[in-house]
């Protein structure tokens, strides 16, 4: 949990210093004696092949009695034909050049499916091999012994990951090994394998050499340095994904589809992940350094992209994104005008500063970028009608006066009429078998999880399961897609009692972008057994055991023969609505119903404003009838209570005079604003500049003003701004 290590979070890593030298008298042993077992098992106290060489010391000799080889070799900007700190002897075989074939066009960003990242730097995925070319003083020789090093952090240690030692030749450790696929004058070709559990980061390298005539050192330099991802090609890493168009969609796919609104009036909003422009990498290693991670846990998706969700947020770390929900972002930009990640996060790189602002589907954009540029398959996934639980109860609980009157000082839980986070496909060896998969991780901050604000992973088959005791944050995610609403009325002694449980009314539906297209996929089917089934409601009534109120359904009372139903229709902004309420009496005796309709103005994440149109009725149902109740809305009576991305609540209670049967319904309704569309004019030719036409239609009956659109494309257009 990375709660035991995110003391300090603030100041990214200083640049790596050289470890100190270590005693050879004191126990260490010497480079050679780590890496290669035939250089081990010398006895002597120093085990030089030779004599001391005479003279000044050189890069491939050392002081006897302590151990050049166990200090990182110097950084250097200039060429690397030397060690930097005095004379190469004769026969020794040195480096003068590495090609990493790092180039976009090469063969290994081919391979490794990096080549759209828009670097210089060699960019590998880690379980798989590369290619690289050294350029030798010499000829290579069978009796040359030489190993590569790869170096992470401040002060990398073999034993955490953080020094990986690579014999060219013979195997090592965790799946790194290196050999000679070609030796042609001085130039010697090598296939590098990478351990597939391997830290991911940016490497330096550099290569040991050492032969008759003494050893030799490759100093670091900047333009070596080696990105390693992770790989979900490779079957042996635990982010594996066994479907070729999934990876194509969910690691490579530079852009996407969020979705928002409500289930009856889904609305879109393309999204710009530019998971592969420049800066974009560096900011996503930036993002744990700022945490603190431990480059030893790195290698781990499971705590990386825990770290990602607490990181993607602001509070309690100075994350990428401030959340703001009050409707004014005077100093910052609107949630609403983002319209991709890269400038986010491109500027928190830049200054280290919070961005601001952000609601849940921006989180969950940045989330979607960062993990995909990581090499972890991920996706942007929104539920409809998400349940926020403030009292780990496990349900919804709405508390009413006696007349059926909303008391919004007690209704703490809320119901968000879209929430959005991610999926992201890894293996949980933390976890018994069976849970492997799509992991919930959501960067919103809501609720605390270990003190921290972060979110996941979390199997999504716990999820379906109602086994809300596997880790992380099952309880409160189970709850966002399938609690039940439980309404409670308070009585005249001042208690309260359970009146209506709503069983089908969270997450309705769970949406995200289909693959390969940019049609909506619905996967609701993977979080939750059919509503009503026997397997669901096993599920509800598991996690519900768990939760602080176990016994919410063993008081449940029946006598339910008047159904309710509520609509609205589809409006658009400035348009006047209507909103219906259909009662039918499915018994055989008359009934009367006292209808109460309250509606008030509710943001997308369930707080509401106050009520400002309300309606009493009473309706008679003869036996097997049905009737209607309208209640109309002008756009005079709403317009002064609309908020950014908000909707209205309708909140419509009743009371069967001749049963006592109560009727409970909460309804969510948006009022549509129009689309944008774009039409290019022309044709579009590389290199050329194109028109873009941007039709947006005002439905309102007042001029806008202060007008901005925010435009950008991954490889086509840098952030940019229009005002009108």
């Amino acid at each position: 949990d990375m709660g035991r290590w995110g003391g300090n979070p603030l100041q990214p890593p200083t640049t790596p210093s050289p470890e100190p030298e270590r005693s050879r008298r004191g126990g260490a042993r010497s480079f050679w004696a780590r890496c290669c077992g035939c250089c081990s098992c010398r006895n002597r106290e120093d085990d030089d092949w030779g004599p001391q060489p005479s003279g000044s010391r050189a890069t491939g000799s050392r002081n006897r009695g302590s151990s050049s080889w166990n200090r990182r070799p110097e950084s250097r900007g200039s060429g690397v034909n030397a060690a930097g700190d005095g004379t190469i002897r004769e026969g020794m075989l040195v480096v003068t050049g590495v090609d990493l074939l790092s180039s976009r066009s090469d063969q290994n960003r081919r391979e490794h499916h990096t080549d759209e990242f828009e670097y210089d730097d060699l960019i590998v995925r880690r379980g798989q091999p590369f290619q690289l070319v050294l350029f030798l003083n010499r000829p290579y020789e069978s009796s040359d012994r030489m190993a590569l090093e790869l170096l992470i952090g401040n002060n990398p240690e073999v034993g955490k990951g953080t020094h990986v030692i690579i014999p060219v030749g013979k195997g090592s450790s965790g799946g790194w090994k290196a050999h000679v696929t070609k030796a042609s004058g001085q130039n010697l070709n090598l296939r590098v394998h990478t351990s597939p559990s391997a830290i991911i980061g940016k490497f330096q390298f550099t290569v040991r050499t050492r032969c008759e005539a003494g050893e030799f050192q490759l100093p670091l330099d900047p333009r070596n340095e080696i990105y390693i991802l992770f790989n979900p090609w490779c079957p042996e890493d635990i982010v594996y994904v066994d479907h070729e168009d999934w990876r194509q969609e969910y690691v490579l796919n530079e852009s996407g589809r969020i979705y928002y609104g409500t289930e009856a009036q889904i609305g879109e909003r393309t999204w710009n992940y530019g998971q592969f422009d420049h800066g974009v990498l560096d900011a996503c290693l930036y993002i744990l350094d700022r945490r603190g991670m431990p480059y030893g846990g790195r290698g781990d998706p499971v705590s990386v992209s825990r770290v990602i969700s607490a990181m993607v947020n602001s509070l309690d770390d100075n994350g990428v994104l401030i959340g703001n929900w009050s409707g004014d972002y005077s100093r910052g930009t609107n949630p609403s005008a983002w319209v991709g990640s890269v400038e986010i996060l491109l500027s928190y790189l830049r200054t280290g500063y919070s961005v601001p602002y952000g609601q849940c589907w921006v989180f969950a954009g940045v989330t979607t970028t960062v993990l995909r540029c990581l090499g972890l398959a991920t996706r942007t996934v929104t539920n409809f009608n998400s349940a926020h639980d403030t009292d780990t109860s496990l349900t919804m609980d709405i508390y009413f006066d006696e007349n059926m009157k909303p008391l919004e000082h007690l209704n703490h839980d809320s119901v968000w009429n879209f929430h959005v986070w991610n999926d992201c496909w890894m293996k949980r060896p933390d976890l018994p078998s069976g849970f492997d998969g799509w992991q919930v991780v959501d960067a919103t901050p809501q609720e605390t999880s270990s003190g921290i604000f972060c979110c996941g992973p979390c199997s999504v088959e716990s999820i379906k399961n109602g086994l809300v005791y596997m880790k992380y944050d099952t309880p409160f995610i189970f709850a966002e897609v399938n609690s039940d609403k439980v309404y409670w009325q308070r009585q005249d002694d001042g208690s309260f009692k359970i009146v209506y449980i709503e069983e089908k009314a969270i997450g309705t539906l769970i949406v995200t972008k289909a693959i390969s297209s940019n049609m909506r996929e619905d996967i609701t089917h993977i979080y939750k057994h059919p509503e009503g089934s026997e397997a669901e409601r096993k599920a509800v009534e598991t996690a519900a055991a768990h939760g602080s109120k176990p016994n919410v359904y063993a008081t449940r009372d029946s006598a339910e023969d008047v159904a309710m139903q509520v609509e609205a229709e589809d409006a658009v902004m400035g348009q006047d609505l209507t909103v219906s309420v259909v009662l039918t009496n499915r018994g055989s005796s008359r009934r009367t119903v006292k209808l109460h309709l309250y509606l008030s103005v509710t943001y997308y994440t369930g707080v509401t404003g106050s009520i400002f149109k309300e309606s009493k009725k009473e309706v008679a149902l003869a036996p097997g009838a049905s009737d209607r109740v309208t209640m109309p809305v002008a756009y005079k009576e709403y317009r002064p209570h609309l908020v950014d991305q908000g909707a209205m609540l309708l909140n419509v209670s009743g009371h069967v005079k001749e049963s006592g049967q109560v009727l409970a319904k909460q309804h969510t309704f948006r009022v549509r604003t129009p689309d944008l569309s774009l039409a290019l004019l022309g044709a579009a030719v590389v290199g050329q500049e194109c028109e873009v036409q941007i039709i947006f239609k005002n439905p309102l009956p007042i001029t806008l003003t202060s007008v901005v659109f925010r435009l950008e494309g991954s490889g086509l257009q840098r952030p940019k701004v229009l005002n009108v």
